[in-house]
């Protein structure tokens, strides 16, 4: 199993989308980045900690290559707005990408360096050696899944799955809403 901890804005959206992605294990929300340790969704919102809203996901690279967990992340999040992804201002909604060794840095620049052809703008994704990563409250994790009826799930996380289904639709469990 490969680990990734990566932070695009708003964890709800990662999470919904690499639920719906085969080989995908597990998708935890957190905070990463910081210095404040157990940091609460109180404490990081307030942009003073220095975690980024963050995901951890566990995937098989025998069912899923490593490219496509990255590329999707270029996707489906802006990577050329500083401490912003849309309405969501902030260092905690930074782009970033927490590695853990010289190889998964190098496999995260090459990520970087494909993405460049998609984005007419300047790539702002941090490229960080992963510290310590703290899983959110419970009301984070599946968020998506859970809360149907959330405006924020209708306007801005249901659009970015319909986006990444479309462009992986091969790599996208069929008929299911989530894989955990």
């Amino acid at each position: 199993m490969t680990r990734y901890v990566l932070a695009g804005g708003c964890f709800w959206c990662l999470d919904a989308v690499y639920r719906r992605v085969q080989g995908v294990q597990n998708v935890i929300c957190g905070y990463t980045g910081g210095d404040l340790p157990t940091p609460t969704y109180d404490q990081v919102s307030l942009g003073t900690t220095g975690h980024a809203e963050a995901v951890e996901i566990i995937f098989d690279e025998s069912v899923v290559p490593q490219d496509v967990i990255l590329d999707l992340f270029f996707l489906i999040h802006d990577p050329t707005t500083l401490n912003r992804q849309g309405n969501d201002v902030g260092t905690q909604y930074r782009s970033a990408l927490f590695y853990t060794d010289d190889n998964q840095k190098k496999v995260f620049e090459n990520a970087i360096e494909r993405a460049k052809r998609h984005w007419s703008k300047t790539i702002v994704t941090e490229l960080t050696p992963l510290g310590m990563f703290y899983p959110a409250e419970e009301y984070h994790q599946n968020y998506f899944n859970t809360n149907p009826g959330n405006g924020y799930c209708s306007i801005v996380i249901e659009p970015k799955i319909a986006k990444a289904r479309s462009t992986y639709k091969k790599w996208f469990i069929e008929g299911k809403n989530e894989n955990n």
